[in-house]
This record gives structure tokens, sequence and C-alpha cells, in this order.
């Protein structure tokens, strides 16, 4: 087995810093992870790339929800695209359905190609894909370098199945890398059972706000938020434990 990589989902400078400073291979960089992810300003790729030295990859999603954009949405997806390159982005992460649940091979292909020469990743669109198996193929024709998946399931752990099959159904066409709550107590597992030698996690930890001043009355956003004065943030001591895990499992 490949030495193991541990990307790691960040929403921040400080979250891809940590995670380097940890062992991560990479970083998926990421705006409102409380949606699962939507672009992240130009700034924020900017000053990232500028901060670290391992692979930065910037998911292009316009929005939280479906999979399934308008054209005006697609209109923005390409102008981010175009925008990661510009930045310094060592790769862009994507993922566009049809109505139907199948992989939306036009844009797709539009996306990857206006991309070039970045690395592409489809991220866990395809956990909402009609048919996995069909998909995964799809992908492959359409010359993605990566696929991120949960298996279609809320977890890895739970995915790990349909997990296992994609990567042995990939082989060295494409990287099947699991992600979706992989943390140090299922990473050894998920690794020795699926064959993977990438995994995809967040390994944050809670970090106060510095704010001495607290107002509890007002916040900001709708009714569902994550806590006003209380941040999750990378810990690189959970990226390590995480990586020496997972190591472990593929030098055997």
């Amino acid at each position: 087995m490949s030495a193991l990589l541990v990307e790691v989902c960040v929403d921040s400078v400080e979250s891809a810093v940590a995670a380097q400073m940890g062992g991560a291979g990479r970083v998926e960089l990421c705006d409102n992870l409380l949606e699962g992810g939507t672009t992240p300003s130009a700034g924020m790729i900017e000053i990232t790339r500028r901060e670290l030295t391992i692979p930065v990859n910037a998911i292009i999603r316009p929005r939280g929800g479906d999979f399934c954009y308008s054209q005006l949405e697609f209109d923005v997806m390409r102008r981010d695209v175009a925008m990661a390159k510009q930045l310094g982005a060592t790769g862009v992460v994507i993922g566009v359905l049809l109505p139907d649940g199948a992989v939306d091979a036009e844009r797709t292909r539009a996306l990857v190609a206006l991309a070039r020469p970045m690395r592409v990743t489809f991220h866990r669109a395809f956990d909402m894909a009609r048919d996995p198996r069909a998909a995964l193929e799809t992908l492959i024709g359409l010359g993605i370098d990566r696929l991120l998946t949960s298996g279609q399931e809320k977890s890895a752990l739970e995915g790990l199945d349909l997990i296992t099959e994609l990567v042995r159904a990939a082989g060295d066409r494409i990287v099947v890398m699991p992600g979706g709550g992989i943390h140090s107590r299922n990473a050894a597992r998920i690794v020795r059972q699926s064959g993977a030698y990438e995994i995809h996690v967040t390994a944050r930890a809670e970090v106060e706000s510095p704010m001495r001043f607290r107002e509890t009355r007002a916040f900001m956003g709708g009714e569902l938020r994550p806590p006003e004065y209380m941040r999750s943030v990378a810990d690189a001591s959970l990226v390590a434990e995480i990586l020496s895990l997972g190591s472990a499992v593929g030098e055997n």
C-alpha cells in the first residue's frame, strides 16, 4: 500500500496552517462548512497559498443544498474555477448532477477543461447520485483525478462496504478517497478494509472566542447557526494522530 495521505477540510487560513503542522498532505479549502462547504473567497485562497507549502484544493460550490445548478449558478462556478487557477490553487473540488441523479457529464467536462492543469476532485455530490457504479465510470471517462465519497451514507464508516467496492473497481484509474466522519477511532479500520491510500478528515476542535464582552440578545444569521462565541478549527495534534494510526495500517 502507498503511504497514507490525509486531506484536511478547512474553512480558514488558521485551520489550514494547523493542518499542515499536523502532517496533512493536502487541504480542501471551503467556506460555510455548516452547509457542507461553499466556495472560499479570493482572499482566503490567496493567503492560504501564501502560508502553505502543501497542495491547496478549493471547493467550487456556489451555494448549499442540491447539486443541480441553474445557468447563472454554473456561470459563477466557471468564473470561480478561473479565479482559483489565477490565485495559484493546486486543484479544485467540483460536483454537478442532473435532475435524474446522474453526473452532469457536459458541465463537468467543461469545468475540468477550464481547470487544467489543476487537479480535479469530484466531491460528495457523488453520494447523491442515483447509481454510484455508473457515476464512477462516468467520472473516470471525464478524466477526474479523485473522488471524495462517504459510500452514499452519512459517514464513511457506514458506507465502508460501497467504498471498498469502489476502490477495487477504480483500480489506478481514479483515486477513491473516503470522507465523512473519519476520526482517530475509526481511521485505521476504514483504511484497512477499503484499501484507500487517501482519506478526508476535518480533525476539528472547539476554541473560545477572544471576546470578553459578549452580547447575548442579538446574533448573526438565522436560528440554525453555530455558536457566536465558539469556533471549530483544525487541530494539528488530531491530524497527526489520525495520520499515525492510518499510516501504521498501511505499513502492515
